[in-house]
């Protein structure tokens, strides 16, 4: 997870200037859909999961707890597959995570009563992960561009290996709780969440105009922040939440990362391009 986050966060600093990350902010109603989709719309829906579904308390947990984290470092990896704006994926990854931040700790206890968190904990992770290799690959590129282009793709190989490794170790090392979780009905759940969340993410990010976005927005709302929803699930709650919680990652990057390929596939038979 480590090189991944690292590798990732360094190789889109490296590949990108500040411009063209704050650029696509600029637009306060997508702005403001972004956080509406992130913040209200997908709490909502755990909710909703948690009282039509009845879940295992650790079950019931995480999934609140993964809705109140946003900014995943993993959305620029499946907006790069989409095919969608990289740099406002970059952006909204930024957006989101230091919105959570401050959100996390304050409506998680309203949300499960009882539960105190430590918003600097949150935070140190957060910055030493993501913020500060997103800040030296944009520092080199600003001030060495020619040294960022030659050592990109070395971080974005890195990023990639350590992505299916991810993968494939989170399937064989979660598989028995993955099978446990499935009379549980901790499986459907975590599915029916992230597939709302992308229906909700993708709705919202329509009035953008602008399909790029929109996929963004569809998967950038799905892709929850499972660094910081550790975080808190280790410092306060049983194993069994931090469990559910590396399932519902797993489960996320088999759902997302397919989904984020056929839109990719949509959007490159819409190019110009694709009929040269």
């Amino acid at each position: 997870v480590l090189v991944f986050v690292i590798g990732s966060m360094t190789s889109m600093g490296l590949s990108l200037k500040v411009p063209q990350i704050i650029g696509p902010l600029k637009d306060i109603k997508l702005v403001v859909l972004a956080l509406v989709a992130n913040f209200v719309v997908v709490p909502l829906v755990a909710l909703v999961i948690t009282l039509i579904i009845d879940l295992d308390e650790p079950v019931r947990i995480g999934l609140i707890l993964l809705s109140t984290a946003a900014g995943a470092p993993f959305l620029p990896k499946l907006a790069e597959v989409a095919k969608g704006n990289i740099a406002f994926s970059v952006g909204l990854m930024v957006l989101l995570m230091v919105v959570t931040i401050v959100y996390l700790p304050l409506v998680l206890p309203l949300l499960l009563g009882g539960v105190e968190v430590n918003p600097w904990e949150i935070a140190q992770s957060l910055i030493v992960m993501m913020l500060i290799p997103l800040a030296v690959g944009l520092f080199i590129n600003a001030r060495y561009e020619e040294t960022a282009a030659k050592i990109q793709p070395t971080f974005g190989q890195a990023s990639n290996i350590a992505l299916l490794v991810l993968t494939v170790l989170g399937l064989v090392l979660n598989f028995r709780s993955m099978i446990d979780l499935v009379g549980s009905l901790g499986i459907l759940a975590g599915i029916l969440f992230i597939l709302a969340s992308l229906v909700a993410g993708y709705l919202l990010g329509l009035g953008s105009g602008d399909g790029a976005i929109r996929n963004v927005m569809g998967l950038g709302t799905a892709q929850r922040n499972i660094s910081a929803a550790l975080v808190v699930g280790a410092q306060n709650f049983d194993p069994d939440v931090v469990t559910y919680l590396m399932v519902i990652a797993v489960i996320g990057l088999v759902v997302l990362m397919p989904t984020a390929g056929e839109l990719g596939k949509r959007a490159a038979a819409k190019s110009p391009d694709a009929s040269d």
